[in-house]
């Protein structure tokens, strides 16, 4: 019986490269000055869904439902402004955003999967 041990001559693979679903939770959060980083958030989360382990896949599909789920929410707002409650409906969707960002970023940096990345609040 013996254990099994990585080789040193290969290089180690990415399993727990965080950076890049750092930086898509931080193109949400910075969405709030830029209004276009979201964008680009969704689209390296898509980039990088397919190479990425179990784990870190729960938070790309967190990532890109919390992106699809504000695109409508932010739509609904535009569409409510001409009688009045648009405006909040908007900031309650960028707040939405937030803190589901930040509560993602919390599970990536225990080094933890999503738990529940399919759900529309957290």
């Amino acid at each position: 019986m013996t254990d099994a041990q990585p080789d040193p001559a290969v290089p180690p693979t990415l399993q727990d490269d965080k950076t890049m679903p750092i930086i898509v939770y931080a193109c949400y959060i910075a969405g709030w000055v830029t209004g276009i980083s979201p964008v680009i958030g969704v689209i390296l989360a898509y980039v990088s869904k397919a190479t990425a382990p179990e784990w870190l896949q729960s938070h790309y599909v967190f990532q890109i439902r919390t992106f699809w789920l504000s695109l409508l929410g932010g739509l609904l707002g535009v569409l409510t402004l001409i009688i009045g409650i648009g405006a909040l409906i908007l900031v309650a969707v960028g707040i939405w955003v937030t803190v589901r960002a930040i509560v993602g970023l919390q599970w990536l940096l225990k080094g933890e999967a999503y738990p529940t990345p399919r759900n529309w609040m957290l």
